[in-house]
């Protein structure tokens, strides 16, 4: 079977409801997954989901900040929910699709601290958050067996390539050097495989952000690669197809981020 797997940072889900319902008929992925949803769970707009067919939700919210959300027509028969800074916040859930090698495959859901202004864990407790989030990600990864897919928005650009110019954001927070080496770790703890660089190869242009300061962010295109997808060593030569979906970037009042779309011949 062909699984398309689509992964999404909406920045308040109600707000932008529109243009994921677009999305959704236009693109039509089997899985969604939504970071920065903004919303309790009790206060979710299900109708529009239930009425497209993404039956199968599993939602870790949280009111005005963070928020995850998985939303699938393929039953999920397991769910896994992890507090990476052990304070509460609503940023990462994991789903195992009754589909797929094993027992059935594991989607991650992610939304990585995005760390403050100042790259400095003395000064900036949020950067240390960030970090300590990071390397907790990184000994779970460790011990990780299934075939299993991570996506999200990891808030680190870890190429060179992956912004508009790394001599201007080099101490910039989402593209310093000890991000970028923990994003690293992080990958190397599983072997993950970035499907982003795996079709679309260094150095060639690959963003997911735009800053809403810019008054045309096509025409000045400062962008960033914050959102990924990544997957298991095995799944990699199953993996025929990746797309971003930069039009969003203007549909309706859009989000900072764009989706992303990953097909899979399972």
């Amino acid at each position: 079977m062909t699984l398309r797997i689509a992964t999404w940072n909406i920045n308040s889900v109600r707000f932008r409801l529109d243009i994921v319902e677009r999305f959704l008929r236009n693109h039509a992925p089997d899985v969604l997954c939504l970071q920065e949803t903004k919303v309790m769970d009790d206060a979710f707009p299900h109708p529009m989901f239930e009425a497209l067919g993404y039956r199968h939700r599993l939602l870790n919210g949280q009111r005005m900040h963070h928020g995850v959300a998985t939303l699938s027509r393929i039953p999920m028969i397991e769910e896994r929910r992890y507090d990476w800074q052990d304070n509460g916040e609503a940023r990462h859930i994991g789903a195992r699709l009754a589909v797929g090698p094993g027992a059935g495959l594991l989607i991650e859901n992610v939304y990585i601290p995005a760390g403050g202004d100042v790259p400095d864990t003395q000064i900036n407790p949020k950067f240390a958050q960030k970090l300590a989030f990071l390397g907790r990600m990184t000994r779970w990864s460790e011990s990780l067996r299934d075939a299993s897919v991570i996506v999200g928005d990891f808030n680190v650009a870890p190429l060179e390539c992956d912004v508009w110019s790394h001599k201007a954001l080099i101490d910039v927070v989402s593209h310093t050097p000890i991000e970028v080496a923990a994003l690293a770790a992080l990958q190397q703890s599983h072997d993950w495989v970035d499907m982003g660089r795996h079709f679309i190869a260094a150095p060639e242009r690959l963003f997911t952000w735009w800053s809403y300061r810019a008054t045309d962010w096509r025409l000045s295109d400062r962008g960033r690669r914050l959102d990924h997808i990544w997957v298991s060593p095995e799944l990699a030569p199953l993996a025929n197809r990746f797309e971003v979906i930069e039009d969003a970037r203007d549909w309706g009042k859009p989000s900072d981020h764009v989706p992303q779309l990953l097909t899979l011949d399972l």
